[in-house]
């Protein structure tokens, strides 16, 4: 039978390691806190973008708690030998079970490599369009125009086609009018090149384009091509609808003129 002594004396071992144990994991956190710091001041990760170095430094972070929670362990008289042998005979049963997880830690880093988007790209994949605000380890973060968080598994982003509408510095605007067919062609043409040629946001090269793309016996179909720079193409778009809506009014166009289509 355990005396008292001996049973005050194990719970007090037990308390001590606790607060041992407690403070190792204490430390280590502020430790991890100031190496993660150090980590994203230095001249490597300020070469890269901002998806990269926060996808390295979620890594780095990842690895560090994992040693911090063997070390842990370890104070709390665990060999981590023992754990790492357990974790490892049930490796093949934890591998199936986060098959879908590990898809998406692939797909991160493939990401990384190939790079179909950046952080603060606007894309849209796998059913969500936005802004890209952060890569984490198994998610990107996409924020949509009207400000709704999506998170996108990476895996899934890596098998499915992305439209990065940020990639190139220059977008073109598209826009077709329909009016009546009795409509003076080259009078419509002239109306959409001044509309053009007003917009100090329309580039020079590629030249602006006007010009009749089809006709019916009821209707003729003109289009309208701008090339602008990227982070301008939503406000010229919408600038240049509303200018050729106003000029055909005020030049007295007729029906159908309040049918536009736009393209991306």
């Amino acid at each position: 039978m355990i005396s008292i002594s001996v049973l005050l004396d194990m719970c007090v071992a037990f308390v001590i390691t606790v607060i041992k144990a407690l403070l190792v994991y204490l430390i280590g956190k502020w430790l991890i806190g100031r190496i993660l710091g150090l980590i994203s001041k230095t001249q490597f990760l300020a070469k890269l973008d901002a998806s990269a170095s926060n996808y390295l430094l979620n890594a780095a972070k990842g690895v560090l708690y994992i040693v911090l929670g063997l070390a842990v362990i370890n104070v709390l008289g665990v060999e981590t030998s023992s754990v790492l042998a357990i974790l490892a005979s049930v490796g093949v049963a934890v591998g199936l079970a986060l098959q879908g997880a590990l898809s998406n830690l692939v797909g991160g880093i493939m990401l990384l490599v190939y790079r179909p988007f950046n952080v603060g790209d606007y894309i849209s994949a796998s059913g969500a369009e936005g802004t890209v605000k952060d890569i984490t380890l198994f998610y990107t973060q996409i924020h949509t125009v009207d400000n709704v968080r999506i998170s996108v598994p990476n895996g899934a982003l890596m098998d499915t086609s992305v439209s990065n509408f940020s990639a190139e510095k220059t977008r073109r605007v598209d826009l077709t009018f329909n009016l009546a067919k009795d409509e003076d062609v080259d009078r419509v043409v002239g109306i959409l090149k001044d509309a053009m040629a007003a917009d100090g946001r329309v580039l020079h090269e590629p030249a602006p384009f006007a010009a009749l793309l089809t006709e019916t016996n009821e209707a003729q179909t003109f289009v309208l091509r701008a090339w602008v720079a990227g982070g301008d193409y939503w406000d010229t778009r919408f600038a240049l609808q509303t200018a050729v809506n106003k000029a055909f009014k005020e030049a007295g166009l007729k029906a159908p003129a309040a049918r536009i289509i736009t393209e991306k």
